[in-house]
This record gives structure tokens, sequence and C-alpha cells, in this order.
């Protein structure tokens, strides 16, 4: 190199220098902007950096660009939450925070639209069947949820064509009415079911019987021809039995209780103790000796219990907190309770009614007179 080029070099020492110290000026800016937490004040334009870097290095150098710069602000989203954006690059994600949403859509684009599932909407229910099942043994200890998970293994055994519900988890159709608490035993829970093709409630019932666990049995099977299904279950019928407690001690501990005009119980809720009366709920309660079958030299009681379903709802166990609290009645084992029945409350009789019985008076009655009818009806369907 001769003295002319080592002169041009050492001249142009200062410009390289200029113009580098400017290219890392705008690398730490856009790095402060990209770090700039929400709320910060606006991040200066790149591009008045660049310019002003290259009004500072004059007319010797001038800061090189295959592209424009992108342009890097803070922005503030609907709830104003700032977060910094970059619109150089058509496209690029907008930042809010430490998350990153998809870029609005450019002018003229259509905004997308509600997700839809795919594939054809579910068939409709053409059939509703109202069924009657118990809760026996030790299966009294599975709660209502077990209980939804084996009722639906049985219905996809036994081919039943269920309707679904439409979206993107679709579920069987199945509706179930005021289910007995968890370690209760039962005889009548009810709960509906919506099918896509009419059956024969009994042919149903026996396949769905087949199908279920020992314990979890489908008694009973009607096609739902009236509507209200829950607004006929008002009332219960329990079975309290107390090992251990003699029949005398029951009784007085039932008349201590009917004789008081409330009975202030507690039962713990999600939201702390609850107090409330377990009295108006009750419309009957007596002490019953013990069955032959528990006969011995232990002493056993039998509570019959007629209960009201209110809000909140009196379950036995309050009941047998408000025997405790009026008359000191505490078994030394934990009570077995069975629900004997449910429906609608006879105020004449005092009963509990069968709901599944306005179903059955509203089925059209078979004409023996059509014998392909007469052939087809089961055995003993017109004795009444």
């Amino acid at each position: 190199m001769g003295p002319v080029g080592w002169a041009a070099t050492e001249a142009g020492r200062p410009a390289r220098g200029a113009a580098g110290s400017a290219r890392e000026t705008l690398r730490a800016a856009g790095r402060d902007a990209w770090r700039t937490p929400a709320g910060a004040p606006q991040v200066t334009d790149v591009r008045e950096l660049e310019a002003s870097a290259a009004r500072t290095l004059g007319r010797t150098t001038t800061v090189p660009s295959a592209a424009p710069a992108p342009e890097i602000s803070l922005l503030a989203d609907k709830n104003g939450q700032a977060g910094v954006s970059r619109s150089g690059t058509p496209g690029h994600p907008v930042l809010r925070g430490r998350h990153a949403t998809a870029a609005a859509p450019h002018r003229g684009e259509e905004p997308l639209g509600k997700r839809q599932p795919e594939g054809p909407p579910p068939a409709p229910a053409v059939q509703r069947i109202r069924l009657r099942y118990t809760k026996r043994g030790r299966l009294r200890f599975t709660s209502h949820r077990d209980f939804q998970r084996a009722f639906e293994r049985a219905l996809r055994r036994s081919e039943v064509p269920m309707a679904y519900s439409a979206g993107f988890t679709p579920h069987p159709k199945v509706s179930y009415a005021n289910a007995a608490p968890t370690g209760t035993g039962s005889e009548a829970e009810f709960l509906e079911i919506a099918l896509t093709e009419a059956r024969d409630p009994g042919t149903l019932c026996k396949l769905l019987d087949a199908s279920m666990p020992d314990g979890l049995d489908v008694i009973d099977a009607v096609e739902a021809r009236t509507s209200g299904l829950a607004d006929r279950l008002t009332a219960s019928v329990w079975e309290m039995r107390l090992d251990g407690v003699a029949v005398q001690d029951a009784e007085k501990a039932v008349a201590a209780f009917l004789g008081a005009e409330t009975v202030e119980v507690q039962r713990r809720a999600k939201n702390g103790i609850r107090t409330f009366d377990a009295r108006a709920a009750v419309v009957g309660l007596e002490a019953l000796d013990p069955q032959p079958d528990r006969s011995g030299d232990r002493p056993c009681a039998i509570l019959r219990l007629v209960v009201r379903h209110v809000t909140p709802a009196v379950r036995p166990d309050d009941v047998l907190s408000g025997l405790r609290a009026v008359a000191d009645l505490t078994p030394p084992v934990p009570a077995a309770v069975t629900r004997l029945a449910q429906g609608l409350f006879d105020e004449e009789s005092g009963t509990v009614t069968d709901p599944l019985a306005p179903d059955r008076e509203a089925a059209p009655a078979v004409s023996t007179a059509d014998p392909a009818a007469a052939a087809a009806a089961p055995e003993g369907a017109g004795s009444a």
C-alpha cells in the first residue's frame, strides 16, 4: 500500500467508527423497546435515530439499509394495557406484555368467525324413556358421578340409539333427577334418556339391567308422554336402621322431635357451617320394631321418615342430628339409610305416589279387536 492509499485509509477511519456507533445505537434502541414493560413512555422511532445518525456522520458516510427499518412503538390494547408492536414487517405478531397474539387483519379482509364443529349435526331425538333404578348393597357408597360412568357404559354395551348434544364435545342426552346422597341406598332413583330411534321400554329395561353391575339395577321403564318428571319428585320415604338403639328409646326421641316447633341443625357447606330448621320438612316419622332377619340379643330400631323436598334439602342425617339435639339419641354405629319411594306427596293420604304413573295412564290402550296388536301386546298387559 502506497502513501496515498495509507492516507485514504486513515482518513476514513473516523467515518467508519461513526457508522459502527450509529448501528450499535439502533440495535440498542430496538432491544430497549422490546424489553420496555407495560405503562412505560413511548420509545423513540428508529427512523428518527437513523436520520440523526446520518446527520452526525455528515456527507462522508451514510448508513446502509437493504430494507426499510421496522417501526418500533408502544401501543395500548382495548383495556388500556401498553404493549410493544413492530409494524415494519407485514403480518408480524403484536406483542402485549409477554404474550403474542395474531396480527389484526389487513384492510378489506373479513375477521375470523365463530368456530363450528366439523361434520353433520347430531340426529334429533324422537323418543324419551324414563327409567327407575336402584342402589343396593355395597354400591350405595358409589357417588353420582360413578353411576353416570357406569350407566353410559351400559348404554354403549346395549347399543342404545342415544341422542347426543351438539358442540365440540357431544355427550348423550341423559337427565338425572334428585339423586340420593353418597352412602345411602335407594329403591327409587329416576332418570330420562333421549333416543334417535323408537324402542320398546320393556325390552330396553332388560338390556340395560343386564349391562349394569349388580346393585345398580334398572327395574322399570316407561315412555315419557307427560312433562315435568322433576316437578313430581316432591317427597321421599326413607328407612333408617339404628343398630344398638332400643325401640323404646327411639319412640321417645321421635315424640320429642315431632312435638318441637323447630329443630335447628347444622351442616357443613361449601361456604362454611349452615344452620337451618329440620322439623318443618318432616311430614311423618315413626319408630318400628326390627325386622325378623335382624332379631337377636342386640337391640335395633327402625325409623320410617317421610320428608318433603325443600330448600335447603333436609336429609336423613339431618333428622338424626335433630334427634340427637332434642332427645340425645346417638346410635353407637352409623345408621343404614335407604330411600324406599320418591314422588308426589298426597296431602289427603299422606303417602308418596309413583311419579311414572301419569306416563302409564297417558299410554294409548291396545285394542284387542286387532289380532296383530293383540299378538304384539305382552302377556298380562290388559289386566288391571
